[in-house]
């Protein structure tokens, strides 16, 4: 047998689990990333073996390279590791939690998943959904866009109550428990499990049913499992500190009085997890009160959730969304800021209501004429318009990017409006006419 070699094969197994347990965050970092890599790899192998084949190995690296970068960010970041972030918390939920050396090391964790959570669960839903934050239910979106989940009026409100959660967490878990009042202590728990349902309420909300909305769910639910190891910690760090500090718990027991009563209720920690319920009220009241004083109406966290679209507690209906065409720069530009590209009406193309000003008309009447007088030359602008204008369309995403789409083409409009007084015997009527569902033949029939 080859003993050597299965001495060194522990060597570097051990080697592995030291680094591991000395670095914990590090390690779910790179195996997330190397996955990833590997994920991409996988996906990209017969593109890469294509290229090798067909005598193009710069285009072979090119798409290795683009491989491992996508693996990285992509399959690594934004999908591998938040599945590794919630199943280390599941682990330390079932092992570290009576581990204080484990629990401290990794409370990274719960920092990362909380800052990482709100952050990808704002750009999934902004890139995905296009979701509009700023924008509530009353508002006429266009094409694909979504109104914001949360009540604009109310966001104020969620976010001081997020805010409290965290400071309850911070408190709970940076304030060593030999230094800190079983009162305080259970105070961070009630602010905690406010943040924990807050996070439920809004899984709830954005979630729809599709798979990859499995991803918005993460939050959540790490939230709860975070919230509830915490406790559960603090408990037995409790029971261990009342073990060995006698004094401290000669102090619990004495004393007459509903404060002393209260204050051997607090002192054990079984009943920590319904005191913290029962606190989590009042902390409640205590923050709307705050909250009216700054303008906030009292059933704020409410109507964060309900009053607003699309979503499943919403309680009201947004108007139809107004369809206009990304793919040609004209149509696009008409998305912009009303005071800059002056949107006149409402048309029709292709069965969907699109936006109209004055330069979409005047490009389509303009268009309408080089079809009728040469086709030819019309096909081929066509054919130049749809190749380098369809790829220029789709990168504006923005009002600000449509706003300088129109003020670039303000100069082809005029040309386009020489061309039409120049070539048509009633310009503005052809012009009126653009995106009506008429044409000047309806009209010379009649």
């Amino acid at each position: 047998m080859d003993w050597n070699g299965e001495n060194n094969n522990k060597k570097r197994d051990g080697k592995k689990r030291g680094f591991i347990k000395k670095h914990p965050f590090a390690a779910a970092v790179l195996f997330s990333l190397g996955a990833g890599i590997s994920m991409a790899l996988v996906v990209q192998t017969g593109m890469i073996g294509v290229y090798i084949m067909g005598g193009n190995p710069l285009s072979a690296i090119a798409e290795l390279f683009g491989a491992v970068l996508s693996g990285m960010w992509i399959y690594g970041g934004f999908i591998l590791f938040p599945l590794v972030l919630t199943g280390v918390e599941i682990y330390l939920l079932i092992k570290g939690r009576k581990d204080q050396e484990v629990y401290q090391k990794c409370r990274i964790f719960d920092v990362v998943g909380i800052l990482l959570g709100v952050f990808y669960s704002l750009m999934y839903l902004s890139l995905f959904r296009e979701v509009l934050f700023h924008a509530d239910w009353q508002e006429q979106l266009v094409n694909g866009q979504t109104h914001t989940p949360v009540y604009t009026g109310a966001q104020f409100s969620v976010i001081v109550i997020a805010s409290v959660a965290v400071a309850g967490y911070l408190v709970v878990n940076y304030i060593p428990l030999a230094k800190m009042p079983p009162l305080v202590l259970v105070l961070g728990m009630a602010a905690m499990y406010l943040g924990a349902a807050e996070t439920v309420v809004w899984g709830v909300q954005v979630f729809v049913g599709d798979l990859s909305d499995v991803l918005l769910l993460l939050f959540p639910f790490n939230c709860l499992v975070l919230t509830a190891r915490t406790v559960g910690h603090k408990m037995w760090e409790w029971e261990r500190l009342m073990e060995t500090d006698e004094a401290r718990r000669r102090q619990y027991e004495e004393g007459r009085g509903i404060l002393s009563v209260c204050n051997r209720f607090l002192a054990r920690s079984k009943y920590w997890p319904l005191a913290a319920f029962l606190l989590m009220w009042p902390l409640l009241g205590i923050l709307i009160g705050i909250l009216v004083l700054f303008g906030q109406k009292p059933d704020a966290l409410i109507r964060a959730f309900t009053e607003t679209s699309d979503w499943n507690l919403s309680q009201r209906v947004a108007p139809q969304n107004i369809y206009y065409d990304e793919h040609y720069l004209c149509t696009a530009a008409a998305g912009g800021h009303k005071k800059i590209v002056k949107p006149q009406r409402l048309g029709v193309r292709h069965g969907h209501q699109v936006i109209v000003n004055r330069q979409l008309c005047v490009a389509n009447a303009f268009e309408q004429v080089l079809e009728e007088r040469t086709p030819r030359f019309h096909r081929a602008v066509r054919h130049f318009y749809d190749t380098y204008g369809f790829p220029v369309a789709k990168l504006i995403r923005s009002e600000y990017a449509a706003d300088m789409v129109y003020l670039l083409m303000k100069p082809l409009e005029w040309l386009f409006l020489i061309v039409l007084y120049l070539t048509d015997i009633n310009p503005e009527n052809r012009i009126a006419l653009q995106y009506t569902g008429k044409s000047m033949k309806d009209f010379v029939e009649i």
